[in-house]
This record gives structure tokens, sequence and C-alpha cells, in this order.
């Protein structure tokens, strides 16, 4: 038997901040499938990125989707990483949009002090996210490894893993 459908399925408020009394000092508030059942299969999705004075979205990559973010509070510096390595960067404010091309490396960095808020909406119900920083060191992959790999010393693989709580 299908499960019942309601119109909860195809409403969400997104009118809430975010928390961002954390190490990044921002929050995103995802309307995905999980959260937003009416975009799943529809190839859509939308969230609400909430950047206090500070904050950082660490470079991160979405597989499953490219990325439209709309500014509609404060001042953001934005950029990615074509698969070229070249660089597209550039100061959004309220009313800007700007688009990631699924998968490249990208990031968001409020620009002036005071807190931003942008509507980050997705090609897919289910973008999927890698940070960077958090795929390097969060985890237990062993530390002589990612110094191989990134060119980086052993003391500052070690004091990363620490702050992001990777082992190894």
């Amino acid at each position: 038997m299908p499960a019942k459908v309601t119109v909860e399925d195809f409403v969400l408020s997104l009118g809430k901040a975010g928390n961002t009394s954390n190490i990044i000092k921002a929050a995103v508030t995802p309307a995905f499938a999980a959260q937003f059942p009416g975009v799943n299969g529809l190839g859509i999705s939308i969230a609400r990125l909430d950047l206090a004075p500070g904050g950082v979205i660490p470079m991160h990559t979405h597989p499953g989707a490219s990325e439209l973010l709309l500014v509609v509070q404060g001042y953001i510096l934005a950029g990615f990483i074509s698969s070229d390595n070249s660089v597209y960067l550039k100061t959004l404010k309220k009313g800007d949009i700007m688009v990631f091309p699924q998968g490249l490396l990208h990031f968001q960095i409020n620009a002036k002090g005071k807190t931003a808020i942008a509507f980050p909406s997705f090609s897919s119900p289910d973008p999927g996210l890698q940070i960077l920083d958090f795929a390097l060191f969060a985890n237990n992959l062993p530390s002589a490894i990612v110094e191989k790999t990134t060119f980086l010393d052993e003391a500052t693989v070690k004091a990363l893993k620490a702050v992001l709580g990777g082992t190894g």
C-alpha cells in the first residue's frame, strides 16, 4: 500500500535562522528529499545558508548536482575552481546569484562582517556533499598518506586532525 501523501510533504519553512555557533560560524538548513519529500523525483532542492560574521562554508563539492546561490542579505565572497584550475571569484550582494557547476570545488565566506543569508538551490533532490577539509582530516586515513598526498608536514596534519576529530 502506498504511503499517504499530504500537503505537508510539499510545504517546508526555511524562515528560521540556523545555529551558527560552531567552528565554521555557519548553518545550512537543507530542504532535500529527506527533509522535504515533495522534491523527490523532481530534480530540484533548496537550502537556507546563514553565515555569521567570520563565517565560512569550506571548500566542498556536490557530486550529484549543480548549485545556484541567491543572496538575500549581507555580502558573500563566493568562488569555485574549474577542472582546469581556473578560479572564479566574486563578492555577492543582496539579489546576486552565482552558479557552481556540478562536482567542482567551491566555497562561500561572509564578506562584510554582518550576518549574510542566502538560498542555494540544486539540480537534484539529493545533491550530496563532500567538504574537502573533513574528507582529509576528520577520519581515520593514516596521517602518513595525508602528508604524502597533500605535501603537508606531519605537525600540520596532526594539528588539523586534532581540530576536526580525525585519527591515524
